[in-house]
């Protein structure tokens, strides 16, 4: 078991992200609540994970799904009690699980405490606490456009001023220029701290320094200074693990948010590689993938961040689609490509994070779109369709993008609403719980669960992950993704194919006599078949 105690434990461990609202209900109401994790933790254990990463239960209007937060100290109703949270914390330690909290910093619901006193006056102790301008009804400060569509300033007739918000209206942004915010943000993060929560996910902690005069919204000049600050004052204890969503993250910036001596935060969320299918900066205008450009952004990654930070290795989370649907085939080679993307991300150094029903290769859903919940789905169909999109162009993205395919719920067995619900699921259940459920994962050797739990035996076991030099193969193949990792004594080939054609591959010579640690094929073959992935390894 791991030592949490110590700084850069998780640089061995592999974390798990639970979206509560769709894991596991236990009273019925459609909903998936604390105490259903609770339930499923020893499938948890099992998988061999060392921390949950939880998205949201603070209390929230839910206007986006818990990440518009109305008191930060409190567990909200729909999710269960702070008893049931403690619950939890005390439930998962036993097992060597870690919960690792979602904490969003940047903004906070229209409902908080805070805004509902900073709209009463201009003198307010509290209006401060956020951006404003000054202005009238009919011109906004400026054209900037928030997140999820519609202008990014709001009116509020009784002040005669605008504020400022990135994402819906009901999602203010804080004023991280004010101290007091700061310290308030601080006070909330030890309050969690001192009920056992051992590390935290920092929602879009890249825009906490934004600048909306000038346009600016991440990366702000005052950014690096907040989260020194941040780190000094509310990150103090040695193994408690921080990972920063920066979506506008590079290499040399990543250096400075997780730089090894604890500076910042231990890790870093970044999002280059899911961007390389656009074709436009915008996720709903999607090509096929380069491989070519992907294998070339993980090599610049691997070999230009190394030592000097540390990454976060994910396909999948909250807000993106399945990966099996997006980079694999969930049809016919569903289990293999679904085996094939897990080989190649955790052969990597950094720290995996599985998203629920990754494990099982869970994929994306078709819905109409009156059965979306998503905020962000309907506004996008709203904008296009109005800027001329027809109906169809516009729901073939929602089906390959839309962040809902992540959301549907956990499929558990082949029965009734996938045996996440006795009563009516809040998203709709995909009909392929028969095919896919984690009861028939158990059941079966060869499934693609306990193919994850080898992978997280092998990153365990072999320090040539973790601490390995990375040497990309072939960089110009179109369909093989193949690279060494390489220690002093340990020596480690991983070899993936991209595609569902038989594709040549010629092994190094020094691994001709290797080790197999993992295949998704049982037996050996002169090509590459379709999807096929395996890890081989030697050792002076």
């Amino acid at each position: 078991m791991l030592d949490k105690t110590k700084r850069g434990w998780w640089k061995s461990a592999v974390f798990y992200q639970i979206y509560p609202k769709s894991f596991q209900d236990t009273n019925a109401d459609g909903i998936g609540d604390l105490k259903g994790i609770i339930s499923r933790l020893d499938y948890l254990e099992k998988l061999g994970i060392d921390g949950i990463w939880l998205s949201p239960v603070c209390q929230s209007p839910q206007v986006d799904n818990g990440y518009d937060v109305s008191d930060y100290c409190a567990i909200d109703p729909m999710f269960g009690t702070m008893a049931d949270m403690e619950e939890l914390i005390r439930e998962a330690k036993k097992r060597g699980i870690s919960i690792i909290m979602d904490l969003v910093l940047n903004h906070c619901s229209d409902q908080h405490f805070w805004f509902t006193e900073a709209k009463k006056s201009k003198d307010n102790p509290y209006h401060d606490y956020f951006i404003w301008r000054d202005g009238t009804p009919d011109v906004r400060p400026n054209d900037m456009w928030s997140t999820f569509g519609g202008p990014a300033w709001t009116y509020v007739s009784e002040l005669g001023q605008w504020y400022f918000h990135q994402f819906a209206p009901q999602q203010p942004d804080l004023n991280w220029e004010n101290p007091k915010v700061r310290r308030g943000l601080y006070d909330f993060i030890r309050f969690w701290v001192d009920k056992g929560v051992e590390g935290f996910r920092l929602d879009v902690i890249d825009q906490i320094a934004k600048e909306p005069d000038n346009k600016i919204t991440s990366n702000g000049p005052r950014l690096h200074e907040f989260l020194r600050e941040l780190s000094k004052e509310a990150f103090i204890e040695e193994g408690l693990v921080t990972v920063g969503e920066a979506w506008g993250a590079n290499v040399e910036r990543a250096k400075l948010y997780s730089a090894p001596d604890g500076s910042e935060l231990s890790m870093v969320f970044q999002f280059e590689h899911m961007g390389l299918d656009s074709t436009t900066w915008e996720k709903w205008d999607f090509a096929p993938l380069p491989l070519v450009k992907l294998k070339d952004c993980y090599r610049r990654w691997q070999q230009e961040l190394g030592e000097a930070g540390w990454n976060s290795l994910f396909f999948n989370n909250h807000d993106l689609p399945r990966i099996v649907s997006r980079w694999g085939n969930d049809q016919e080679y569903r289990v293999e490509s679904a085996k094939m993307l897990a080989t190649m991300l955790h052969g990597m150094q950094g720290t995996p994070y599985i998203y629920q029903g990754e494990e099982l290769g869970m994929t994306n859903i078709k819905l109409e779109l009156e059965q979306y919940v998503d905020v962000e789905i309907h506004n996008m169909y709203r904008d296009r369709t109005a800027a001329g999109r027809s109906h169809e162009e516009v729901m073939e993205s929602i089906w390959k993008r839309g962040r809902d395919n992540a959301r549907t719920p956990m499929q558990w067995t082949a029965g009734e609403n996938a045996g996440f619900t006795a009563g009516t699921p809040w998203l709709t259940v995909n009909s392929n719980k028969e095919q896919i459920n984690a009861e028939a994962a158990l059941a079966d050797p060869d499934s693609v669960f306990y193919y994850y739990q080898k992978l997280i035996e092998i990153r365990k076991k072999y320090d040539v992950i973790r601490s390995g030099s990375f040497t990309l193969l072939c960089p110009e193949d179109e369909k093989v993704f193949a690279y060494t990792r390489d220690t002093e004594h340990g020596h480690l080939l991983v070899v993936c194919n991209f595609s569902g054609e038989e594709t040549p591959f010629e092994c190094p010579e020094s691994y001709r006599n290797a080790d197999v640690l993992l295949a998704n094929y049982k037996d050996r073959s002169n090509v590459l078949r379709p999807y096929e992935a395996a890890m081989f390894y030697y050792q002076d």
